[in-house]
């Protein structure tokens, strides 16, 4: 006669089913892959007003909107980061012509209210922006104008 014996801890098989590994999560897109505006407004606005804070530019205006280009004869729109500090008597503005970071750029700056005289290409070399990117450049501009720090 066959004994008949009680399955033990180690003697029992596993699981029929294990658990199904978690499936991964669709990774975040980088913020320069987000809209547009979503990253002006969200993302780059923030990030310049927060540098140049550091910097010691406390009264700094930003401002973005699509807002006609400042050449006599144009009518055209495109969307802009306004910068204005000092009760307004230094202004910069950065043109995004395509509406897309990665797209044509321009920059201009004035003093005592006046419209800018020149109208100059911005990050032109550049094949792929990022955050970190646009700020330096446009720190470093800012700066050319001796904005930012003394000679």
């Amino acid at each position: 006669m066959a004994e008949e014996t009680t399955p033990t801890p180690e003697t029992k098989k596993p699981a029929a089913a294990a658990k199904p590994a978690a499936a991964k999560k669709p990774k975040e897109p980088a913020i320069e892959d987000k809209p547009f505006t979503e990253f002006m407004e969200r993302h780059f606005v923030p990030a310049l007003k927060e540098t140049l804070a550091k910097l010691g530019l406390e009264d700094v205006e930003l401002k973005f909107a699509r807002e006609p280009l400042p050449i006599a004869g144009v009518n055209e729109q495109c969307w802009q980061v306004i910068g204005k500090w000092q009760n307004g008597k230094r202004q910069f503005n950065l043109y995004f012509l395509d509406e897309d970071i990665n797209g044509k750029k321009a920059f201009s700056c004035s003093t005592n209210g006046v419209r800018p005289s020149i109208i100059e290409s911005f990050m032109i070399d550049e094949r792929k922006v990022t955050l970190d990117l646009l700020l330096m450049y446009t720190l470093q501009r800012l700066n050319g104008q001796k904005w930012l720090t003394r000679n």
